[in-house]
């Protein structure tokens, strides 16, 4: 890490990004509130520490002995905020709830569930256009047409939208409509996708951990999308495989504060793909709020019987609304401040 001087120039932190490019090293350039510091990407950075003191307007240079350099409070101590629309997540700001169904099923579907949850206090609507399967004999998403809905319920209800993208090709035609982009957890190693949702600057992006993933190879995938230029990323703690059969997941609820300790970034939590089931949904996601998670994320549906997918592990509008009013005293409590709304 190249930390500028004070009164550093535009010409000199340019040169800096030059002579990193010269030695073959990638820079992300990251402004802080007083200073610039140039983050030197490249295995080799450490052999021309020496050769970056002499340029002009630097300060230091800081050797990051975390694996994960641009995702650790070796680089940032500060908390980053992560704005999706016009909700701020991240470094204490109020408790976000992203909530709506797994599946884009239908205009009436997904515009009804809309409604009801941003009456009831949600301020992010979640759906998924595109779904990965374990069976390709299951509901795989509507695909664009879903994407056309998530549009059409975002108008009705007025909250902005996050939704999975599942390939590269696939990240233009979600960005026209999405205002967060979703990287599930079977997808958190696929790097083409990580790159490209990284080259997205502008939008922001919330990773799920993956099923079998370590917290050091869930903050190396983060790594992938900042190191390409895109600081916006949320972490998604959603449980892990383990060997109990009576979960869906088992979620790892002490992931929320190490992940705290050890990074800038957001961190929420996903109790629904966590449990696997409606009633264990509630009191994990006040665990995970307790746990110091900077929001949540949960699927609704209007009638969960007949949902094409996961039903078993999604609220209804009542079982909702039983949530948001029992969510506000653990969030007041934990982080002192109120819920969004």
């Amino acid at each position: 890490m190249i930390v500028m001087s004070a009164d550093a120039t535009d010409q000199q932190v340019q040169h800096v990004e030059e002579r990193l490019a010269h030695f073959g090293l990638g820079a992300v350039t990251l402004h802080g509130q007083e200073r610039i510091a140039i983050a030197a990407i490249g295995t080799n950075a450490l052999e021309h520490l020496e050769q970056m003191l002499t340029l002009p307007g630097v300060a230091e240079v800081v050797p990051i002995s975390r694996p994960f350099k641009l995702a650790s409070r070796e680089v940032r101590p500060t908390d980053t905020i992560v704005k999706i629309g016009n909700v701020e997540v991240g470094a204490g700001r109020p408790l976000v709830m992203m909530a709506g169904p797994c599946s884009v099923e239908t205009l009436e579907q997904t515009v009804t569930t809309a409604k009801a949850v941003a009456a009831l206090g949600a301020n992010i609507l979640r759906g998924g256009a595109y779904k990965p399967s374990t069976s390709p004999y299951n509901f795989r998403g509507l695909g664009e047409p879903g994407l056309e809905i998530l549009d059409e319920a975002r108008k009705a209800s007025g909250l902005p939208v996050i939704t999975e993208v599942l390939t590269p090709t696939d990240v233009p035609i979600v960005v026209a409509v999405a205002d967060c982009l979703q990287v599930g957890a079977r997808n958190m190693q696929n790097f083409a996708l990580l790159d490209a949702v990284g080259e997205q600057r502008e939008r922001p992006v919330v990773l799920k951990r993956g099923l079998s993933a370590t917290i050091e190879e869930f903050l190396l995938a983060a790594e992938y999308i900042l190191a390409r230029g895109n600081p916006n990323v949320i972490l998604c703690e959603r449980g892990i495989r383990t060997f109990e059969k009576y979960t869906r997941n088992t979620f790892d609820v002490s992931a929320i504060p190490l992940l705290k300790r050890l990074t800038h970034l957001p961190v929420i939590g996903d109790p629904s793909h966590g449990t696997g089931k409606w009633y264990l949904v509630h009191p994990v996601a006040l665990a995970a709020v307790a746990a110091g998670a900077d929001g949540l994320i949960i699927e609704v549906h209007p009638n969960p019987d007949l949902a094409l997918k996961d039903g078993a592990q999604s609220l209804t509008f009542d079982n909702f609304r039983t949530l948001m009013v029992a969510l506000p005293a653990i969030a007041q409590a934990v982080r002192g401040m109120p819920m969004i709304n």
